[in-house]
């Protein structure tokens, strides 16, 4: 240390200050230490002086938390940092030995002074556990310190939760519903997992343990007996039966969503003969909630085969739905048909009926309708389980005849609405049918005549000289006769004979009524001599000019209008003809219409193939396992990848690859394995493994793969368009030239919207060559002289992917080996195997040991050991 300063003569003033330089030239790589005395007056103040040798201080984090993550078959990476805080280069080392798969990159380095070196660690997501590992780190000028890798993979789960409570629940007990009507229950869809989640709801029909339509209460044999209605509801589309509101959607981490559970039992008939008018059915199905998009756990390949293995389900929550249907059993006493006593106008009778319900758990709410000439009372009620309610039918007609009528009675209930089959609401399901029968009699009304003094003509109607003496109380018109005058020439005149006119004529008896107003444009003539007759109009009762072209008018406006609207009924009639046979066979015409069928022979008749039942494109109608079953198994067969678009390229293509599909239709779509295992493969060789992509869907669907590791950059093509129902693949290519453990994973997207992830594992190893044996002893050839010599043969395998090139090499003790292998050099083909010879040449003073070593260029080493058994 070499202090440089000027001690001041005299004091330092305030404000004022000395400054002094200390120099430090160090001789040797060692700490040195010293002090400087500061004199201030009387006071000693005492500076240490310190020579350090230049070092390197890392520090590192001691713990990486990758929290909750769920089970996607991706690489989670994380960075941490080692920071060199010193005035030198610091070198680290990290190794792990755990048993789960972590990659570092990198794992060993030199982090420069005052600097920071990023490390990139990654874990694999392919199956839920809980990750706590330890990584030990060696840091330069330190000692051995530990860095924790924590994480907690977990699968996507989906939680059924009560509304009320919020418990978890396994099933749904809706209790007995009548036939046609439904009941609703409200549950809760949890998400209980960190990350979004696209989930849809599939209906099992073909689950065991599933019931459909059967009475459980019934005895084991009369189940049994009736084997063939159990083989008849399995062709029942259960989606009917179950409504889920709303079958698909997204779930934020750790969300719940109100979902509407809708049971609407159908009647499922028996065989004919059987009566089961009052027969329960019970109905036991399974609902399974489960996440949407590509099923890569559900195909699963071999290690050594490219073919994809169906395997379970993906994990999923699976609720069970029991319910029961009944038929409504409402009975009327009288009933059903009901006779009335005869009755006269203005009169009215009444029958008390005694309606019952003889159904034991449920009420009815009942609604008659009304009906002319009928009254009912009460007209709308309820009527409890196992209870009779009085109603009153009267008939009160209001006119003469008789009446049969049928009364029809709604059954009120909860049901689905017809056209949008979400909305519930309070309408009939079930109608009963009644009958009245009713007589109404006139009354016989004598009327009293009297002679009429006037002109009596010598041919006279019925009435003959009398009149009625009541027409005063009578509101009738007066009576009057009236005959074409052109369809009689009773004394007709010789100048009015050929009146053609279609006139009318009164007789002479009906004075009191001709002269009434008449119809305009109507010619009134006498029965004799066909003289037009006098006509009286009466200008305050009578229509104007005007008036009578208002009503013209009015009139032909309203048969205009109901022959418009007869026009455009017959129209939409023809369209909706037109539109049921409007499609690829019928193009249009209705068959048998004309057209004459063409002439087959045998050899023409082949067996039709069933029909594939497509889904419905119903949004709101439940996928069943039984309906995804019949379209996977159109999807064709055999599996291609040579031939198909890499972009979308017709109209049609282009139209279907810009949909964003739904969680529904992502479900219809497989493409796995979600985890491609190459196994043990060769540096510098090359592998391939298929990724298979389903599309039971009936579009196209445009599926893109980015492929980021080195590794796999060979893979081809990275972009396909999936035809409708139609299977593909995508060959993904491995090179890798560094030993190892190789773990990344690659994404891929369908229809530049939905994303998923495969995972790539595989062992990069050196080529290796097996022996059959490692110790070979030579006996003599039968036949031939044993000092001459022996030989055997062994077996070199290759169970590896690359080609290895060998070649022999003998281990030369003091004497010369006598022991020869042919041949000594080649190169054996990946999984095949080689045989080589081993000949021992007898000579005097030959040892009768040997041993070679099997050399693989850039591979193992192998020694193999020979004897020669002399007997």
């Amino acid at each position: 240390f070499k202090l440089i300063v000027e001690n001041p003569g005299r004091p330092v003033a305030s404000g004022l200050k000395v400054t002094a330089i200390v120099e430090y030239y160090p001789d040797s790589e060692e700490d040195l230490h010293d002090r400087l005395l500061l004199l201030i007056e009387e006071d000693i103040v005492d500076i240490p002086l310190l020579g350090l040798v230049p070092c390197c201080y890392l520090e590192i984090e001691p713990e990486i938390n990758f929290g909750t993550v769920i089970v996607n078959s991706k690489i989670i990476n994380k960075q941490i940092s080692i920071s060199n805080h010193g005035s030198s280069p610091g070198a680290f080392k990290l190794s792990y030995d755990g048993v789960v798969l972590v990659n570092i990159e990198p794992t060993s380095g030199v982090v420069e002074p005052k600097t920071v070196k990023m490390i990139e660690v990654g874990i694999c997501t392919d199956v839920p556990r809980i990750i706590n590992e330890v990584i030990k780190v060696e840091l330069e000028g330190r000692d051995c310190t530990e860095t924790w890798i924590k994480a907690v993979v977990v699968e996507q789960v989906l939680k059924v939760l009560g509304v009320s409570h919020g418990n978890e629940l396994k099933y749904i007990h809706f209790g007995s519903v009548y036939f046609g009507s439904a009941k609703t229950e409200q549950v809760f869809l949890y998400n209980k997992s960190p990350e979004c989640m696209d989930w849809v709801a599939v209906l099992e029909d073909n689950a065991t343990g599933g019931e459909m339509g059967t009475d459980l209460q019934k005895a084991t044999d009369a189940l049994l007996g009736d084997l063939s209605f159990m083989n008849r509801t399995r062709d029942v589309d259960v989606s009917t039966l179950i409504l889920c509101i709303p079958n698909q959607g997204t779930l934020l981490p750790y969300q719940k969503s109100v979902i509407t559970l809708c049971f609407s039992p159908t009647k499922l008939e028996r065989a004919t003969g059987l009566d089961d008018s009052s027969a329960k059915q019970d109905y036991v199905l399974f609902l399974r909630f489960e996440a949407a998009g590509s099923k890569g756990g559900f195909l699963q390949t071999p290690s050594n085969d490219d073919t994809p293995l169906r395997m379970n389900h993906p994990p999923h929550m699976e609720l069970a739905l029991i319910g029961s249907g009944l038929p409504v059993m409402l009975t009327f006493n009288p009933g059903p048909v009901i006779n009335f006593t005869d009755c006269f106008l203005g009169e009215q009778v009444e029958v008390l009926c005694k309606v019952k319900n003889e159904s034991e758990s449920l009420p009815i709410t009942f609604s008659f309708r009304k009906t002319a000439h009928f009254n009912i009372s009460p007209e709308k009620g309820k009527i409890k389980k196992q209870s009779t309610k009085e109603v009153i039918f009267s008939f009160s007609p209001r006119q003469i005849g008789v009446f049969k009528k049928k009364q029809l009675v709604d059954i009120i209930g909860s049901g689905l609405e017809e056209n949008n089959s979400q909305i519930l609401k309070t309408k009939s399901f079930h109608q009963i049918h009644l009958r009245f029968i009713g007589v109404c009699k006139s009354k016989s009304k004598t009327i009293p005549f009297k002679n009429y003094s006037g002109i009596i003509p010598m041919i006279s109607n019925s009435a003959g000289p009398f009149v009625p003496d009541d027409t005063g109380q009578c509101a009738d018109i007066a009576p009057m006769a009236m005959l074409k005058s052109t369809q009689t020439q009773i004394h007709t005149h010789q100048m009015n004979r050929n009146c053609k006119n279609d006139a009318l004529v009164a007789l002479p008896n009906d004075r009191s009524a001709s002269i009434r107003p008449f119809e305009r444009h109507k010619k009134y003539r006498t029965i004799f001599t066909k003289t037009e007759r006098y006509n009286y109009v009466d200008p305050q009762f009578s229509y104007t000019d005007f008036e009578q072209l208002e009503k013209e008018a009015h009139k032909e406006y309203y048969t205009d209008y109901i022959c418009k609207f007869r026009q455009r009924r017959l129209q939409k009639d023809a369209s909706r003809q037109f539109d049921a046979y409007n499609n690829s066979v019928n193009i249009g015409l209705k068959p048998a219409d004309g057209l004459i069928s063409p002439k087959i022979s045998i050899t023409d008749i082949h067996k039709e193939e069933p029909q594939l039942k497509m889904l419905p494109s119903d949004e709101n109608c439940l996928l069943t396992s039984r309906k995804l079953e019949a379209i996977g198994s159109k999807s064709s067969n055999e599996e291609i990848w040579n031939g198909l678009n890499a972009v979308p390229v017709s109209a049609q293509e282009k139209e279907d690859c810009s949909l964003t599909l739904t969680p529904k239709q992502l479900h219809q779509i497989h493409i796995g394995p979600s985890t491609i295992n190459f196994g043990d493969v060769c540096v510098q060789s090359t592998s391939v493994r298929r990724l298979h992509i389903i599309n039971n869907l009936l579009v196209h669907i445009w599926v893109q793969i980015d492929v980021e590791p080195e590794e796999l950059q060979q893979t081809s093509p990275l972009s396909q368009v999936v035809p409708p129902l139609f299977k593909a693949y995508i060959p993904v290519v491995f090179e890798t030239n560094t030993l190892g453990t190789f773990q990344k994973s690659f994404t891929y997207t369908i229809n530049n919207g939905n994303t998923g992830h495969v995972l790539v594992t595989a062992k990069a190893v050196s080529v290796e060559l097996e022996l059959s044996a490692k110790e070979l002893i030579l006996n003599p050839i039968p036949g031939y002289l044993a000092e001459t010599e022996f030989r055997r043969t062994i077996r070199i395998y290759n169970r590896r992917n690359y080609s290895a090139e060998f070649s022999w090499k003998p281990i030369i003790a003091d004497k010369n080996i006598p022991f020869s292998i042919r041949p000594s050099k080649g190169v054996v083909e990946p999984y095949r195997d080689l045989e080589c010879e081993v000949v021992w040449h007898s000579a005097f003073h030959s040892p009768d040991t040997g041993e070679f070593n099997l050399c693989v260029h850039q591979g193992n080493t192998v020694k193999l050991k020979c004897f020669a058994k002399v007997i």
